[in-house]
C-alpha cells in the first residue's frame, strides 16, 4: 500500500499547513477493500517529520499488519466508519478551529452557506463527547452514523470533526469547507443571528452541485 502511505504523508502536511490541525493533533487514514486493510497515520508524530514507512497498515479487527510506528489513537473511530460506511474510503479527523468552536458549544453544522453541502446532510449531527483515543468514542460515532447514515461529517463535541468520502482528495476538501461554513455560521452568530438556507434551497445546491466541476470527457 505505499501509494496509500505517500497519500498521507501529503495530505498530512496539507492539513497541517493549512490549519486544520496544530502540532501532531488530527489523523487521516485510507481504506484498501480490495485487501481489507487501512493505512493510518502514526500515534504522536510531527507530520512534516512522517515519511510513507511511518504509515501504519492495519485491518479492520485492529491489528498492525505492517509497519513499526504506533498506530493513531484513534484508529478504532476510523475503523468503525469503514464497518459501517462502505463507500468510504478514507478518513480525515482534524481540530480545525471553527468546526472545533462549533462542536465546543454543543452546536451542530448548518448551512450557512452551501459549502457545506459535501456532507450531503442539511445539519451535520454532533457526537456527545467521550475521551478521545477510547472505545467509548469509537461507539458514540457510530451511533451517530447509524442514525444519519447519509451523512459524510461529524462534529466530535469538545474535539474535532470527521469527513469521510470515496477518496482522500475528497475527504480532505470537505474538512476545509466545514471549517469554512463552521467560521461562516460562528461569525454570523458573532454579528447577529445565522440565517441558514432553507431545505428547499440546500436540496437544490446539493442537486446543482451533480454537475459542478471536471469530468473525464470534458462535458
Amino acid at each position: 500500500m505505499e501509494q496509500q502511505r505517500t497519500q498521507i504523508v501529503k495530505f498530512g502536511r496539507k492539513m497541517s499547513a493549512s490549519g486544520l490541525c496544530v502540532g501532531t493533533s488530527g489523523n487521516i487514514s485510507v481504506f484498501d477493500p480490495r485487501t481489507g486493510y487501512l493505512c493510518i497515520s502514526p500515534s504522536g508524530l510531527g507530520y512534516f517529520e512522517t515519511e510513507p514507512e511511518d504509515i501504519v497498515v492495519m485491518d479492520l479487527a485492529g491489528n498492525v499488519i505492517e509497519g513499526e510506528r504506533k498506530p493513531s489513537s484513534e484508529h478504532g473511530l476510523h475503523t468503525i466508519v469503514y464497518l459501517n460506511r462502505p463507500d468510504a474510503r478514507a478518513v480525515v479527523h482534524t481540530h480545525s478551529p471553527f468546526a472545533t468552536t462549533l462542536a465546543s458549544m454543543h452546536e451542530t453544522l448548518k448551512p450557512a452557506h452551501y459549502a457545506m453541502m459535501g456532507a450531503a446532510v442539511y445539519e451535520i449531527p454532533l457526537v456527545e463527547y467521550e475521551t478521545f483515543g477510547s472505545a467509548e468514542l469509537a461507539s458514540a460515532v457510530e451511533m451517530a452514523l447509524r442514525a444519519t447514515p447519509a451523512t459524510r461529517a461529524l462534529l466530535l463535541a469538545n474535539h474535532g470533526d470527521v469527513c469521510l468520502h470515496e477518496s482522500l482528495s475528497k475527504a480532505f476538501a470537505l474538512a476545509e469547507n466545514i471549517e469554512f461554513t463552521s467560521r461562516v455560521q460562528w461569525q454570523c452568530a458573532c454579528a447577529g443571528r445565522p440565517v441558514y438556507l432553507t431545505r428547499d434551497q440546500f436540496a437544490r445546491a446539493l442537486e446543482r452541485s451533480r454537475t459542478y466541476g471536471q469530468v473525464p470527457n470534458g462535458r
